[in-house]
């Protein structure tokens, strides 16, 4: 299945990745993306094995990492809403 992406999304990925190289190594931020990424690859391949969670949404949690990605399941693609850590506010991001 095809993986859309809301255009906010690249702005967090970003934002998170370069916290990572700022406060760790550059490796880091890589290792982020590669879950990230792995993750998404996933849960387009199997999104019935997501439970639904918030008012329609899905909820992935990275292992690795304190963050945490809500999509919503559509007959083609699973749209990736936002990537958010564990510490926002439950509703953050669910209103794209």
């Amino acid at each position: 299945m095809k993986i859309v992406f809301h255009p906010r999304v690249f702005s967090e990925i970003d934002a998170i990745m370069r916290y990572y190289e700022d406060v760790a190594e550059p490796e880091l931020a890589d290792d982020f993306y590669e879950e990230f990424r792995a993750s998404t690859v996933r849960t387009a391949e199997h999104p019935e094995s997501v439970n639904e969670r918030i008012g329609g949404l899905k909820r992935v949690n990275l292992k690795r990492f304190p963050y945490n990605y809500l999509f919503n399941e559509l007959p083609d693609h699973v749209r990736i809403l936002v990537i958010r850590h564990h510490a926002r506010h439950p509703v953050y991001g669910t209103k794209r």
